[in-house]
């Protein structure tokens, strides 16, 4: 059966039995990071249905981020995952379900858990360059305001004088988690998409710092020369 086919079916599954509110962990949000996965396993010896398959099932299981299980979330997908093939799909390949398994349960970066595959490192790396770039930024900020966060301290708004906490501030989130992403990639064309990507997001902290200042057409520089050292070449 092809890839486009397999797709399609999990689709349609998806629609119809899996209820999800998370506008940040929809369909779309699968559907792009199978997109990105095809872009990182081009040239490689990775098998597409597993990786396509993990993409399409690693959110099964979703956790808001502030639940206490939610380090739990990506084992709980994979079980889920196991499940929705052998009921839903019984035509799908039983000797795959392992590889399947491994890579939604290792996706997440809250789990802490090593890729042991190559199909795995490829849909963590998928997964964590939706966190980047435009689509990284409409999603943060939309995943806080549905945590009930503020935006950003708007008289320290990086932190310079006080701990970051992004619990309490959104912006917080891009140092302690999003510009650290392209040192925990797995593959080298993940790495240099998401140092690509996060030039995205230190220009935009650029100009918003500028903006706070009241300057509403120019970048602040001192943004720019202290995190852009940090990425490296892309």
């Amino acid at each position: 059966m092809s890839l486009t086919l397999w797709q399609s079916r999990f689709e349609n599954w998806l629609h119809t039995s899996w209820p999800q509110d998370d506008k940040a962990h929809d369909i779309a949000h699968l559907r792009r990071v199978w997109q990105s996965a095809q872009r990182i396993m081009q040239g490689t010896d990775a098998d597409p249905l597993v990786v396509m398959t993990a993409c399409y099932f690693h959110d099964v299981v979703n956790l808001p981020k502030n639940h206490p299980q939610r380090h739990l979330a990506s084992s709980k997908a994979a079980v889920e995952t196991r499940r929705i093939l052998n009921e839903a799909f019984p035509d799908f390949p039983v000797e795959l379900h392992d590889a399947v398994a491994h890579a939604v349960q290792a996706h997440s970066f809250s789990a802490d858990i090593t890729p042991e595959t190559l199909e795995a490192r490829i849909v963590q790396d998928a997964d964590r360059l939706e966190t980047l770039g435009a689509i990284g930024l409409a999603r943060v900020f939309y995943t806080s305001g549905v945590l009930g966060r503020a935006l950003f301290d708007s008289e320290d708004p990086l932190g310079r004088d006080r701990q970051l906490d992004d619990t309490s501030w959104t912006l917080d989130h891009f140092q302690k988690k999003l510009l650290r992403l392209p040192d925990t990639m797995q593959t080298a064309e993940g790495k240099r998409l998401a140092r690509h990507n996060v030039a995205f997001l230190v220009t935009y902290m650029a100009k918003l710092c500028a903006e706070l200042q009241g300057d509403l057409v120019s970048l602040d520089e001192s943004v720019l020369r202290d995190f852009t050292p940090a990425l490296g070449e892309y």
